[in-house]
């Protein structure tokens, strides 16, 4: 368990660290979709490692439904 929770610490600094660079030149509207993106993929994982027991494939598979799920909604932000 705590191989999975470093795992998914890991992931979220990383992509924190991603959308913080990644936002230099860009808009407003495109900025809060990455970090909307980066933190539904944080959330996803750790929730997705909570529901299937520490689970790589239910980790992977809720930081992707984060992920998608964040994006959609930076989408409704401007």
């Amino acid at each position: 368990m705590k191989t999975i929770r470093r795992f998914s610490f890991a992931t979220l600094v990383i992509v924190v660290i991603l959308s913080l660079n990644g936002c230099a030149g860009m808009s407003a509207r495109d900025r809060n979709t990455a970090i909307g993106a980066g933190a539904g993929a944080g959330v996803g994982a750790v929730g997705g490692a909570a529901l299937t027991g520490g689970s790589a494939l239910g980790t992977v598979g809720g930081a992707a439904v984060g992920g998608v799920v964040g994006h959609e909604v930076g989408k409704g932000k401007k």
